[in-house]
């Protein structure tokens, strides 16, 4: 038992979904055909806004939803048509779902009880996942004597010492308070480096995702808008619908036309140089906006918030909201106009009728040039 860690990990699966549908009725269509592939020993994070689809997929994955067209493989395996207990997956709910009369040992031997595993090999992996999670001490207690923290380590612990090929957790951290979530993010983030399992964790928590996710899989009423690693789908979205998603505060979108050799605000202000012309969407995150009286950019200020390390603060622009972050120390006079410039390294492109994004229209070495000579 000592090495389960070295089991999971030799045990950790690749995740194939092929074409995969869900749809109640002809209107009700929840996954529309969806290909992706998790490679193993990966963490994957699916992540998205209710009801996007998310749930739905993970239930599907492990088998407490049927497909409803297309394969799901697991380790070259199709699964689609499997019972859950088949497929080489272990869950770990939202609620938990402790057995209330049982002790933390007996919640976690349960699985390899009914399974027919000796008490001597069940007594030794309980040890060992308990130490592993840190609930040595806590083996001889009922589910209500414990912490959310702990009974959420209990329930992980139920789910690895079956020794699975895959990990699914459907937003295991929702109940739990602020601090103890950041503290289970961390303690996740451990045990995955230490077990290597293939792991797909559902939320709709964009921190849960950022910091836990070697990708993430962002669903948009179940199609997915894109699928890389965090800091790809931070500094490149691949559509409007992700760079709004991601980010606190979100990427401000503003509304521009290009006339061939720049793009313009509704107001006439020019705010970037680009040689398209039509309608788009440009983007630039609240912190990448500078804040300097030599910026050809006006803006007035309608509201601040002031977090301590940083302020947000809220102005118009062109008729448009954009939220600028100043770092903390920064004094701004907030009864003034604001001139602003937009490092071109910074924005963003995106087309004005699908909202995807326009790949490398500023340029990957394109410096910052005024646009005062454009006013």
């Amino acid at each position: 038992m000592v090495a389960i860690g070295t089991t999971i990990r030799d045990a950790s699966a690749d995740i194939e979904l092929i074409g995969v549908t869900k749809t109640y009725d002809a209107k009700n269509v929840v996954i529309p055909p969806l290909s992706v592939a998790l490679r193993p020993g990966e963490f994957t994070v699916i992540l998205g806004p209710s009801g996007c689809g998310k749930s739905t997929l993970l239930q599907m994955i492990a088998g407490l939803e049927r497909v409803s067209g297309g394969k799901i493989l697991i380790c070259d395996r199709e699964v689609q048509d499997l019972e859950p207990k088949h497929r080489g997956c272990a869950m770990v709910f939202q609620n938990y779902a402790l057995y209330p009369h049982m002790t933390v040992a007996e919640n976690m031997a349960y699985s390899l009880k009914v399974a027919g595993i000796p008490k001597a090999e069940r007594n030794e992996r309980v040890a060992g996942v308990a130490k592993m999670l840190g609930l040595s001490d806590l083996l001889a207690r009922k589910p209500a004597q414990l912490s959310g923290g702990q009974r959420q380590r209990v329930a992980i612990g139920r789910a690895i010492i079956r020794e699975p090929g895959v990990l699914l957790f459907d937003e295991p951290l929702s109940n739990l308070d602020a601090q103890l979530r950041h503290d289970m993010r961390v303690e996740l983030a451990d045990l995955h480096r230490r077990i290597g399992a293939t792991s797909v964790f559902v939320t709709h928590d964009q921190v849960e995702a950022m910091t836990l996710a070697d990708r993430i899989l962002i669903l948009n009423k179940g199609r997915v808008e894109q699928f890389d690693t965090p800091k790809a789908i931070y500094h490149h979205p691949a559509s409007v619908f992700v760079a709004k998603f991601i980010g606190a505060p979100p990427m401000n979108i503003l509304q521009v036309t290009g006339d061939g050799s720049v793009l313009r605000l509704p107001d006439g202000q020019a705010v970037a140089n680009y040689s398209g012309k039509g309608s788009f969407q440009l983007g630039i995150r609240p912190e990448d906006i500078s804040v300097n009286a030599g910026g050809s950019i006006k803006a007035r200020i309608r509201y601040r918030e002031d977090l301590g390390s940083h302020e947000i603060l809220e102005t118009e622009i062109g008729c448009q909201q954009l939220r600028i972050a100043t770092p903390f120390g920064v004094e701004i006079d907030t009864t003034s106009v604001l001139s602003l410039t937009f490092p071109r390294g910074r924005l963003h492109l995106f087309d004005g009728e699908t909202g995807r994004a326009i790949p490398e229209a500023f340029g990957t070495a394109a410096t910052t040039q005024s646009m005062k000579e454009y006013q």
